[in-house]
C-alpha cells in the first residue's frame, strides 16, 4: 500500500499573558511563536520558533514568507522514503538544512528541525534525549532553574514569591542607579553564593560600560549578558578586562561563526544558548560543545513565551549536557492560562527545578485549542 502524502499545517501562536514582561529591547504582552504540525506515515511532528527582531533580525511575518517557498514535497518525503534511524543519523552529522537542502534564516530552520525530530522521535519510539548528539549515559534527576527580575516587578515582590533562588538574572532598566540597588537589595537577601547577573540587552555604549560594570561589580553582580550591541568584539575585550564582571554573550551569538569569533576576539566568558535563536536543538547542541571545547561557561536560555516544543527541546538539551552554568525553564506556567500543548510544561516552584520530559519526540501533543490559531496548510 502506498504511503498516505504527507501534510504540513502552521499556526500563528499570540496567546494573551496573564503576566506582562518587560525588558529594555521589547514588552512582551503576548506569544508570538510559529508552530508547524507535520504529518507523513500516520504521524505527527510539531515544531516551534519565536522570532525575535532584535535578536536574529527576523519577524513571524518574514518566517511565514520564507515558509512559502519551501517545497514541502521535498521536506516530507524524506520521511517516508528514509529509514527514520538513518535519517537522524545524517541530521547528526551534516545538520537540518544540508540534509533538506533548505536555506534560510535560523529560526525557519528551527521550526522545521524542531517538527521533523518530534517526527522522527515518535516514529522511531524514543524520547527527547535521543533525538540529539553528545548527551550524557546518565540524565540527572533534576535540574535547578534560574529566577528572572523583569521590569514588570519590583526587587522585594521579586524575592518575597520567586525563590527558593538557585542564579538570578535581572532585566536592566535605563537607571545605573536603579540597578545597582536592585542588585544590593537581592545579594543582601539571598548571600553570596547564588550567581546574580544583570541582562543589559544591548543598552549599554562603550563609554559607559566600564563604569557600570564596576558600579555593579560593586554591588554584587558576577556576569553582565550582552552589555553592547551586537559584535562589539573590541569593546567587549576591554569590558571583560577593565569592568570586574565576567561578560555572557546572548544576541551576538547566534551561529558557530559569531562563537568562533567571541572566542578568539577574547570577547566573552560565556555563552546564552537558545534553541530559536540558535537555528534548532542540533545547532544549539554543537554551540554548547564548541563552548565546553573552549573553556567558555554556557546557560541554556529561552526566547520569553515560548509555547511548546522550543521549552522541552531546550529542557532536552539541559538534560544531556548538565554542565551548564544555568538553566531558564521560562514561565508559561505564569503567563498562559490555557496553553495550546499537552501535557503543558511542568516547574517544580516548591523547588524551582525541572524533571526529564516523558514520552517520545518533544513528549507534547497539540491540543484542539491550537486550531484558533491555524493560518494554512502548507
Amino acid at each position: 500500500m502506498a504511503p498516505e502524502p504527507g501534510r504540513a499545517r502552521l499556526y500563528h501562536v499570540e496567546l494573551p499573558m496573564r503576566t506582562p514582561f518587560d525588558h529594555p529591547a521589547a514588552r512582551r504582552r503576548t506569544s508570538d511563536s510559529l508552530v508547524l504540525r507535520l504529518s507523513a506515515d500516520g504521524v505527527d511532528g510539531i515544531g516551534e520558533c519565536a522570532p525575535r527582531p532584535y535578536v536574529t533580525g527576523e519577524t513571524t511575518t518574514g518566517v511565514r514568507a520564507a515558509l512559502e517557498r519551501v517545497d514541502f514535497d521535498a521536506v516530507l518525503a524524506p520521511l517516508t522514503g528514509r529509514d527514520p534511524a538513518e535519517l537522524l543519523g545524517l541530521l547528526h552529522r551534516d545538520g537540518f538544512a544540508r540534509t533538506f537542502g533548505i536555506d534560510g534564516g535560523n529560526n525557519l530552520l528551527c521550526l522545521l528541525e524542531t517538527a521533523v525530530l518530534d517526527w522522527l522521535g515518535r516514529r522511531l519510539g524514543v524520547g527527547a534525549g535521543s533525538l540529539l548528539p553528545g548527551g550524557t549515559s546518565r540524565e540527572p534527576d533534576a535540574l535547578a532553574v534560574s529566577q528572572v527580575l523583569d521590569l514588570s516587578l519590583d526587587a522585594e515582590e521579586f524575592l518575597a514569591t520567586r525563590g527558593p533562588f538557585h542564579f538570578v538574572k535581572i532585566k536592566a532598566s535605563d537607571d545605573i542607579g536603579r540597578d545597582v540597588r536592585t542588585v544590593r537589595t537581592i545579594r543582601c537577601k539571598i548571600g553570596d553564593d547564588v550567581p546574580v547577573m544583570i541582562d543589559a540587552n544591548m543598552c549599554w555604549t562603550p563609554a559607559n560600560a566600564v563604569g557600570h560594570a564596576r558600579r555593579l561589580a560593586g554591588a554584587g553582580v558576577d556576569y553582565v549578558e550582552e552589555p553592547l550591541p551586537k559584535g562589539s568584539w573590541e569593546a567587549l575585550r576591554v569590558l571583560r578586562r577593565d569592568g570586574g564582571v565576567r561578560i555572557m554573550l546572548d544576541e551576538s551569538v547566534c551561529t558557530s561563526l559569531d562563537a568562533r569569533t567571541a572566542v578568539e576576539a577574547g570577547a566573552c566568558d560565556a555563552f546564552n544558548i537558545r534553541v530559536s535563536k540558535n537555528g534548532g536543538p542540533l545547532p544549539a547542541a554543537g554551540l554548547a560543545a564548541y563552548a565546553q571545547e573552549h573553556g567558555v561557561r554556557f546557560q541554556f536560555g529561552v526566547q520569553v513565551a515560548e509555547v511548546g516544543p522550543l521549552i522541552n527541546a531546550g529542557r532536552a538539551l539541559a538534560f544531556g549536557r548538565p554542565g551548564a552554568l544555568t538553566v531558564e525553564a521560562g514561565q508559561s506556567d505564569r503567563f498562559f492560562p490555557e496553553m495550546i500543548v499537552a501535557p503543558p510544561p511542568a516547574v517544580d516552584r516548591t523547588t524551582n527545578t525541572l524533571s526529564p520530559t516523558h514520552g517520545t519526540g518533544w513528549g507534547m501533543d497539540l491540543t484542539g485549542s491550537a486550531e484558533r490559531w491555524a493560518v494554512r496548510d502548507l
